[in-house]
């Protein structure tokens, strides 16, 4: 919690990193034991890089994870999904990604804007919480990935680049560090 906000941990993968035109293909959020994953079928291929990190791929129309097919629903209704269960939180809600500001954000607002669906998002989601910028604050480090820190400060490696296992583990990551109210101030941007 962080002034009254309920803090949700969220990650998306795309098919690239062009923020201004990449498609979500998985969509995933934690907040304590409660867990929101979807996948969605993107309209575009992926970049040869986007496959390799995250080992997405389509196949004859179906999104594939490291080779076995995953159950996809259109990205209107993943969104929408997301949105409910972001409702069920106590309002209101902060998003936190690790680069939220880089990537995720930028990506998440310009879909939703794009289905008209950012008025009933800002009705529930007040910010976003980097937790890039905050790694950066709190603690001294020579790399600031999720994966080394997920590393150093817990001394586990995961499924990274799956969103479902990389959101858990900034949840984990975050909590660990106990940041204070000051310094979780200090990397929200308001919607």
């Amino acid at each position: 919690m962080s002034d009254n906000r309920t803090i949700v941990f969220f990650d998306l993968e795309a098919t690239g990193l062009d923020t201004t035109a990449c498609d979500i293909i998985q969509l995933s959020a934690v907040s304590g034991e409660r867990v929101f994953n979807v996948y969605t079928l993107p309209g575009q291929e992926l970049t040869d890089s986007a496959k390799r990190v995250t080992g997405f791929t389509v196949s004859d129309g179906e999104l594939r994870l490291k080779g076995t097919p995953v159950i996809t629903v259109p990205l209107a209704d993943a969104l929408n999904s997301f949105i409910d269960f972001l409702r069920s939180f106590r309002s209101p809600v902060l998003l936190a990604a690790h680069s939220a500001m880089r990537f995720d954000a930028p990506v998440l607002l310009r879909v939703l804007r794009k289905l008209s669906l950012l008025q009933e998002f800002k009705q529930v989601v007040s910010g976003f919480l980097d937790t890039f910028p905050l790694s950066k604050n709190l603690h001294s480090l020579t790399s600031y990935s999720q994966v080394n820190m997920v590393r150093h400060f817990l001394g586990k490696t995961y499924d990274a680049h799956n969103a479902v296992e990389d959101a858990k583990m900034l949840q984990e990551l975050f909590n660990h560090w106990n940041p204070s109210k000051r310094s979780i101030s200090r990397v929200i941007s308001m919607i």
